[in-house]
Formats: structure tokens, sequence, C-alpha cells
């Protein structure tokens, strides 16, 4: 046996030990500072959160960890049963070791000081967010946001891997062994197959009843709704918690510690319900992940397409189809019935799936929802990559691309900045993963082929058989998720390479419909 290996191992397992600690109390406090923090106390919250998880950086700096995690790395070949006990746990540890060398080629030339020196600038910069979208005012967060162009920048001239362009590194972080080039041949994909059906959309006589969704409901209302539709999806509430946050999150501090998160408006009932839909997908992936991810510390390699792609197939997918409105329409004349005291099964169902180009991403209809990712992923390409000419594009001018680019594809402007660039909190922490929302609904349409074409997948929805849905999700979709790169990964799971035609195919078909085209 290789003692060196089985040492190296024991040393790089120790001190992961610590780092999750400190990143846990670090995600505590992230989730109380966007949920209960009083806003004076949020930049303070913040940086102690930010020295946490430097006190977490700074442990895999130290040299011995470093060593180890090259050696086990250099020598992942060895890591056999003999060495880590049995065959499953051996491949468990190769990943790890494959793991700790990507994070190591990104973070090796990053230095403790400009970990926190970042850690502060993306502090700062939720905090001007909140504060510049409250006022509707991008002046207030324009420095902000070219200090996080920088930072991001900076590091993605550190990595040691570096790809194409500064924004394939950058993307590579979210979602490894995809590029720009696969991106712009998805999206524009996309674009020459939706750009002619929104307009057929647009020109339809169908006329579809909207105006009972502004109807006032109590956000203790919202509340019981949230709660019994996390219920329905097999939500394990001893694991999990919900609460309110002004942008709508999951966050997974530890292994039994899951909580997600809504927004209530008054007279928006419905986007609290498919928020915490969507983020009860994201808490379903962590609550029914492998317990070997939690003890070979390989928890989080899972892409944030591969997570996209499990929300949204819970909040699209199932949540806006027939049968699942079909499953919930009893509990929401329950408890909103001045909203549903004359409104029809049907007309809820079409109400939910209108096409309506609007300004908001979060509260976007499924079918126009991929335009919001394409303008926001070319303009964040433009911010990371620059001009055509080289020169870097001006943080100034971003809001009047943004404005024009949504009156380009969608034929709408934004009346000031909160509905405009400064309606998403992720720039506040860098750049690249506008384009996995997009990636989720392509993938998602891949495995829910998959899974329809073995069992009955529409009546398991409309009787609420989500044990079996979740089961099939468990052994398809959950288990290697963490141990496989995306394109590996979709394959495996469905037997066919990547492409985005599932996706297009089922909004031609779903919307024709619809529409009666």
């Amino acid at each position: 046996m290789n003692e060196k290996l089985k040492n190296s191992l024991e040393i790089v397992k120790k001190t992961l030990k610590d780092v999750r600690i400190y990143n846990q109390a670090s995600s505590v406090l992230g989730f109380d500072q966007q949920t209960i923090c009083p806003p004076a106390g949020m930049e303070e919250q913040g940086n102690v959160a930010a020295f946490l998880g430097n006190k977490a950086f700074a442990l895999q700096k130290e040299q011995a960890y470093v060593d180890a995690c090259q050696y086990i790395y250099d020598h992942r070949d060895e890591l056999t049963a003999e060495v880590c006990g049995d065959e499953t746990a051996a491949e468990f540890d190769r990943c790890l070791a494959e793991s700790l060398h990507r994070d190591f080629a990104r973070e090796k030339n990053i230095s403790p000081e400009m970990q926190l020196e970042h850690s502060q600038i993306y502090n700062r910069a939720f905090v001007n967010w909140i504060n510049a979208k409250k006022a509707a005012d991008f002046g207030l967060f324009e420095k902000s946001l070219g200090e996080v162009r920088t930072a991001q920048l900076q590091a993605e001239s550190l990595h040691e891997n570096r790809k194409q362009t500064p924004y394939d590194t950058v993307f590579d972080g979210y979602e490894r062994g995809l590029t720009c080039e696969d991106l712009d041949a998805a999206f524009n994909r996309c674009k020459e197959r939706l750009v002619p059906l929104l307009k057929r959309i647009m020109a339809s006589s169908k006329k579809i009843r909207t105006d009972f969704l502004n109807r006032p409901v109590t956000d203790e209302a919202q509340k019981k709704m949230a709660e019994y539709l996390l219920q329905v999806m097999g939500f394990d509430f001893n694991r999990g918690a919900f609460s309110t946050a002004e942008h709508p999150f999951t966050t997974e501090p530890g292994k039994d510690d899951v909580r997600v998160t809504t927004h209530y408006y008054p007279d928006a009932f419905y986007s609290s319900m498919f928020s915490i839909i969507h983020e009860g997908g994201h808490a379903l992936f962590e609550q029914n992940q492998p317990a070997e991810n939690f003890s070979h510390y390989i928890e989080y390699n899972k892409t944030m397409g591969m997570h996209e792609s499990t929300s949204r197939f819970y909040e699209n997918r199932i949540g806006r189809s027939k049968e699942f409105i079909h499953l919930i329409f009893p509990k929401c004349k329950e408890l909103f019935p001045n909203v549903f005291c004359d409104v029809t099964e049907q007309e809820f169902y079409e109400a939910m799936n209108t096409v309506t180009p609007s300004l908001i991403r979060t509260e976007a209809d499924e079918f126009t929802y991929t335009f919001h990712v394409i303008i926001r992923y070319e303009i964040e390409k433009l911010i990371v990559n620059g001009n055509a000419d080289g020169s870097p594009v001006k943080i100034e001018d971003l809001p009047k691309l943004w404005n024009d680019k949504y009156e380009e594809y969608l034929g709408i402007r934004p009346a000031n900045d909160k509905e405009g660039i400064l309606q998403d909190v992720h720039w506040t922490s860098g750049f690249g993963y506008f384009p996995t929302y997009a990636l989720g609904n392509m993938y998602n349409a891949m495995y829910y082929n998959k899974m329809a074409s073995e069992f009955d997948l529409p009546a398991a929805v409309r009787s609420g058989d989500f044990a079996k849905i979740n089961g099939w999700m468990k052994e398809h979709v959950w288990a290697r998720a963490d141990r496989e790169a995306p394109k590996d990964w979709i394959r495996q799971i469905t037997g066919r390479e990547f492409t985005p035609d599932d996706f297009l195919d089922y909004l031609e078909a779903k919307y024709s419909e619809i529409y009666e085209l």
C-alpha cells in the first residue's frame, strides 16, 4: 500500500473538515444577512462572513495541504479499495482529487489577502445594489460593478488553466467543459426558432384571462401555500427551512440544513408560488444527493446548470403543467378564495402559461424567459471580454445597452433602472451565472423525455406521486451529478449528446396548443 498516499488523503480530509466548519458559519451568516439582518447591520455582518470565508481559504493555502492535494492528484489512479476502504470510496476519492486540482488551478495564485479584498468588494457591491435598487438609481451601484469586474478579471488572469477567452475561463467555473462557442450555438438556435414563434403567438387571436392574478392575497395565506407546495414536492422540513428575502434563493449550510426563501407580493400571489417551487427544486437536489458526497467532500461539485435544470424542472415542466395545476387547484381555492371564486382550472392553467413580453426576469413567462437570459449573457460577455476591438465596455453605458436589448428582443423598454439593469443580485458577486438558467431548461427537457419514456409521468404529477418522480430523479439525475462533467452527465442520463432541441420542441408544441396556432 502507498502509505504516503493514504497519509496525504488524511491530511486533505482533516483540513477540509475545518474548512467546512468556517464555510458553514459563513453560510448561515449570509442567509441571515439576506433574510432578517437589519439594513444598518448588513455591511458589518457581511464583513464577518467574509472574515470566516477567508479563514477557510487560508487553510487551503497551507503548504502541507497544498502538497497533499497535489500528491493525491498525481497518484489518483492509485486511489484503490486498498487505500480508501472499498471501491465505492475509491471512486469518490478520485473525484475529490480531481475537484481539488480544478480548485487549485483557479486559486493557486490568489493570496489570502487578495481573496479577502475580493470578498469585501462583493459584500460592498451587495449592499450598494440593495440601496441602488430601492432608489432605482444605477449610479449608486456603478462604481461597485466596476470593482466587481476588476476583481473577477484579476482572478481570471491568475487562473492556472485559462481558456480561450476570459469569459470562457469564468464560465468554466460554473459549467465546466462548456464554452462561449457552445452557448452561442445554443442561443442562436433559440433565437432562430423562438423569435418567429413569438411573433405568431403575439398575433394570435386567443385571449387568455389574467384579471384575477392581481387580486390581493395576504402574506400569511401565501406562507401557507408555500408550505403546502414544499410538502407536495417532498421537501424534508426536518432537514430544511424556509423564509423570505428580497431576492429568492436557496442555501445549504450543511448536510442536514437546506434553506429556501421566497418573496411575497400582495398583488401577485403566483410569484411566491413559483419561486418556492423553483427554490424547492434546488433544495430537493441538495437533500437527495448521496451521503458519500459529504464524507468525501465533493457535495459542491455539481454545476449551476445541473442545479438550474432541477429547479426549473419542478417550476416549469412540472409546476406549470395541466396535471400539476389540477393537483393544486383545490388548495388554491381554499387558501385564496377571493382570487379563485370565479376562476376555472383551465383559466388558471392558461394564465400561468400566458406569453407576455415583460421586464422582470424572475416573473417572466416560461416562453420569453430564454430571451431574458440571452440578454444578460450577451451583456456580461461584453463586460468580461470587452468590445470586438478589445477595448473594455464602459460601465456607465450598460443601462442603455440593457434597455436597447430589451427593446430589440422583446419590444419593451424599462422605465427605470429598478425594472432594468438593477433587478438581479447576481452581478454583485461576479459574472457567468445567467446562462446556466437556460442550460438548465435544455438539460431537463432531455431528461424529462427520458423519464416519460419509462413511466406515465403526467399521471404521476396529476396524482401527486412525487415519491416516484423524486425517486427517478435521485437515481438518474442527482446520483452522479457531483462526479460528472455536464456533457458526460446528460449523456449518461439520456444516452444522447447535449442539444437545445428537446426544449425548443417542447415550447413549440405547448404554446402552439395554448394559443391555437
